[in-house]
């Protein structure tokens, strides 16, 4: 076994946009890191995935035989190797059962994605689970998870078992409709992104209410930018109170019965949500989401290398 600060494991968050590599210790302390914008975007044409690796595993002196862990896009269809994904329910802790090992200089473990077929509707993550690990791995083995985003996921732990999740497209929805719709017209592209609380406070209620359309409430934002002076910050904050308060109601199944959602975000993105969630009489609390795809990326390595 690695003592303490002699490297143990090279750990890989490998998105589609970017890479970022940590090198630690047997107890999980950090010798060294790396991040660019080598994501599988960038790696998957010429096929770069092994040298992008190299790379940056020399430029932190690290052993040739360090054996690495990855999550992440690496393990797409369109990446490295695909690692097929993992149907739930499923147990969090197993993750590193179902590696895959492309060819390299060293021993590599790409971790598998989770998808959805019998315990609720078709859905897949990718990359999301290794922070739900990370989740596990700090205490909270039950519960609701809430990962806002460009795809946000809903899901439900217990006892470190993914039951079910959902999508909601609510972050790629506001970024398609305010700089392609019609509704660009009313929201400033480069303006105050300040949220104006008064505006998102009532387009969640609106989400909320009875009999509420999503798309008949979008066009009043053009409309309101036509027949009166909205705010600076006033069509986007009513734009975002409106998905995400839509996202919110049809995700009532989740935290019905007093269950209190865990919000892993941005500091900004996690404020916006407990704020809907509160107005919807649900209990939410944020999660620091900056180390937990680490931490899941070590609690695997732990289990490949040690046992």
């Amino acid at each position: 076994m690695s003592t303490p600060n002699a490297p143990f494991a090279a750990l890989v968050d490998w998105g589609t946009s970017n890479f970022r590599l940590w090198l630690v210790d047997a107890e999980g302390t950090i010798l060294g890191e790396r991040q660019s914008a080598d994501g599988m975007s960038a790696c998957a044409a010429d096929n770069r995935f092994a040298a992008v690796l190299e790379d940056n595993l020399q430029a932190l002196n690290a052993p040739v035989d360090l054996p690495v862990v990855i999550a992440g896009m690496a393990g797409a269809r369109a990446g490295w190797l695909e690692a097929p994904y993992v149907e739930t329910p499923t147990a969090l802790s197993g993750l590193h059962l179902h590696t895959v090992s492309p060819k390299a200089s060293r021993k590599v473990f790409i971790l598998p994605g989770l998808c959805q077929k019998d315990t609720g509707p078709f859905d897949v993550m990718r990359g999301e689970e290794t922070q739900l690990a990370g989740v596990v791995a700090g205490g909270i083995a039950s519960g609701i998870v809430c990962m806002p985003g460009t795809h946000c996921k809903w899901v439900d732990l217990e006892d470190g078992v993914v039951k079910r999740f959902r999508t909601a497209m609510t972050g790629e929805m506001f970024d398609l409709l305010s700089k392609q719709s019609i509704l660009r017209l009313s929201i400033p592209q480069d303006g105050d992104h300040s949220t104006h609380d008064a505006a998102f406070d009532a387009a969640v209620a609106e989400a909320l209410s009875d009999g509420f359309s999503l798309t008949t409430s979008l066009f009043s934002i053009r409309a309101s930018g036509l027949l009166s002076t909205p705010e600076p910050n006033e069509a986007a904050s009513r734009l975002s109170g409106l998905l995400i308060g839509a996202e919110i109601a049809g995700m009532r199944a989740f935290y019905q019965g007093g269950k209190t959602v865990h919000i892993v975000a941005s500091k900004s993105l996690s404020a916006l949500y407990i704020r809907a969630l509160t107005l919807a009489g649900a209990k939410a609390q944020s999660l620091d989401g900056s180390a937990l795809v680490r931490n899941g990326l070590f609690a695997a390595a732990q289990h490949l290398f040690i046992g």
